[in-house]
């Protein structure tokens, strides 16, 4: 039984391909058409799964879409009724699109699955579809090692739901009790992406990764006006501070009344008012996800908790969840934003529609997330020789040697190696490495390599076996989802005037021996390596570790600012050529900088919208 699973129209399409309860490949559109964040129809993604799973596409059984358009539409409608006339400039821009597309999507997806993959098929009786937290759920439930499991879904909204939470058992998956919009902590963090300065639906991880420079000095604020939380971890948000259900921005003059001033404009300079606004909004999602947590375990009894939903990438929030200790095991799907409803919607279809077997694996059945294309050393060659590359062909073990110089020499490395990731995270297959022990080279990256903030942080790859060595953890974390501290004997003791530092002057304080990685709190996003998912990269870091007695490198995608993580060996290599990268190795092709023709650098800072 082949399921193909769709995400589209929103942000993040993305496609997935599910072969008899397998997840054989996924992909994200922006992959291919380097439009970030692409919403449009993901012809090229489904056009990989099928190549990937060497069918053709009469052999899809099912086609199902990840959410249900006209519910969407029904929320639309009644909240304009509900706040009309109030909401008539946001109902009236919305209208046309939904009227000439949306709220006739399935023909607009029957016709575009005619367009790529043929008319032979009556696709009307193969397309099914699924309720968006629902394929959130799934995407999360059935992927995971556990046998059963509480599930929690929180998101910006669905249909009508923003957060969810559902019992998973064997091959059954229920929902039990929902939030329903306006009510959302995805959209009140949104609010604070928003009022901060950064684009919504892409900057959320950017206040994350502010907050530590911040004190949460507004949580007050924000509990007395903003939001009621109970005790179980359900919320109310006092809807006369947002404008997200009748205008076109996300807060309104109440909110900036309350916080006394107005948004901050975007790419201005940063100030210590941002940074506690960030602070203090990580600090109350926290204290609801952790209800939310302990609010579960106390109506369920369950001991597994599985996360999915845009809410369930802030790492910090899961970190504070897992150190809590109020669940024995706690598994994050990679890509739990609205991508991973393509892989969601297809399992669904394949455990609840078909009532088919569900396998549980030890560890997960994500395959590490590895995904996506992979291209064979041929392949490589050819690409990298149109393209006007200058490369050499290495050995196996030549390239393991010579990449992790090259990290010891301090340079910047591009790692294009195996199947792409899926989701938005880098795990050692397109991935930018560096030596952590650099008290220089996260604000180096930042400004000349990614071209983004200097305050954003870089996550640590460590071997699995040496974690509790170097960091204040002992679970897996192999998509980098999870935030722990580093180790006390590796931090370094602050002076008294170094603690006095407020805001980004914090940042040029060296706090540990792999300060490149080391966030102003002692924290780090870990992402941990095992053999058995990616050995060519385990080895490198094992050979990094031989030269330097380091089990652990820095990693980020390998991408600038507003670009998607590259795909093909093209994309590397233009991104080699549009930024300060050294070194970029391509399956067993090494590249460096300064043997390329000048003529093909290009202006990579510019490139790009930005994010």
């Amino acid at each position: 039984m082949n399921i193909l699973g769709i995400s589209a129209y929103y942000h993040d399409a993305a496609a997935c391909l599910v072969a008899d309860g397998v997840i054989v490949a996924a992909a994200q559109e922006e992959r291919f058409t380097r439009t970030k964040h692409d919403a449009g129809f993901p012809v090229h993604a489904i056009e990989y799964c099928l190549r990937e799973a060497g069918q053709l596409p009469s052999e899809i059984d099912y086609v199902v879409f990840y959410d249900k358009p006209f519910l969407k539409f029904e929320r639309l409608f009644e909240t304009y009724l509900a706040f009309a006339p109030k909401g008539f400039v946001s109902f009236a821009a919305s209208l046309p699109v939904w009227a000439k597309d949306k709220l006739f999507q399935k023909t607009v997806i029957l016709d575009a699955l005619k367009a790529c993959c043929g008319d032979d098929v009556d696709w009307s009786e193969r397309l099914l579809f699924s309720e968006h937290h629902l394929s959130h759920a799934a995407s999360a439930f059935f992927p995971s090692p556990f046998e059963e499991a509480a599930v929690l879904t929180m998101d910006g909204v669905g249909e009508w739901a923003t957060t969810s939470f559902a019992v998973g058992r064997g091959n059954e998956l229920t929902i039990k009790e929902q939030i329903h919009f306006p009510h959302s902590l995805g959209l009140l963090y949104s609010a604070f992406t928003y009022y901060t300065g950064f684009k919504v639906n892409s900057g959320e991880y950017k206040v994350m990764g502010l907050a530590p420079y911040g004190e949460p000095t507004f949580v007050d604020l924000i509990k007395d006006n903003l939001i009621d939380i109970k005790e179980d971890g359900s919320f109310h948000l006092d809807m006369r501070y947002f404008n997200y259900c009748t205008g076109l921005t996300m807060t309104n003059e109440r909110f900036d009344r309350l916080f006394g001033a107005g948004p901050r404009k975007p790419e201005s300079a940063l100030t210590q008012r941002e940074m506690n606004l960030a602070a203090s909004i990580q600090a109350v999602t926290e204290e609801v996800v952790i209800k939310l947590g302990r609010g579960i375990r106390k109506s369920t009894g369950l001991k597994n908790l599985c996360l999915a939903g845009g809410v369930a990438l802030n790492c910090v929030a899961n970190g504070k969840l897992l150190r809590e200790n109020i669940f024995d095991g706690i598994w994050i799907q990679p890509a739990a934003g609205d991508a991973g409803g393509a892989i969601g919607a297809a399992l669904a279809a394949h455990h609840l529609m078909l009532n088919q077997a569900r396998r549980c694996d030890a560890t997960d059945s994500m395959r590490g997330a590895y995904l996506g294309p992979e291209f064979n050393q041929t392949d490589v060659e050819r690409r990298l020789t149109n393209v006007g590359a200058v490369f050499q062909t290495v050995t196996y073990a030549e390239l393991i040697g010579l990449t992790a110089q090259a990290l010891v020499d301090g340079k910047a490395v591009g790692w294009h190696q195996g199947r792409m990731e899926f989701g938005p995270r880098a795990l050692g297959g397109r991935s930018i490495l560096a030596d952590p022990r650099s008290p220089i080279v996260q604000k180096q990256l930042n400004l000349k390599v990614k071209y983004r903030e200097s305050f954003r942080p870089f996550a640590p790859s460590v071997l699995r076996e040496d974690l509790t060595d170097w960091f204040q953890a002992d679970v897996d974390s192999p998509y980098m989802l999870l935030v722990a501290d580093v180790a006390k004997d590796k931090q370094l003791e602050m002076t008294e005037e170094q603690k006095r530092l407020f805001g980004i002057d914090k940042l040029n304080v060296p706090r540990s021996q792999i300060p490149a990685i080391t966030h102003v709190d002692y924290s780090a996003r870990i992402q941990t390596v095992h053999r058995e998912t990616n050995p060519k990269y385990y080895d490198l870091i094992s050979r990094f570790k031989e030269l330097t007695g380091c089990p652990v490198l820095v990693n980020t995608s390998f991408n600038v600012r507003g670009e998607p993580i590259v795909c093909t060996p093209e994309d590397a290599f233009n991104c080699l050529m549009g930024t300060d990268i050294e070194f970029l190795a391509v399956g067993n092709c090494i590249l460096k900088k300064e043997d390329q023709d000048k003529s093909l650098i290009r202006d990579y800072k510019n490139e790009y919208e930005l994010d």
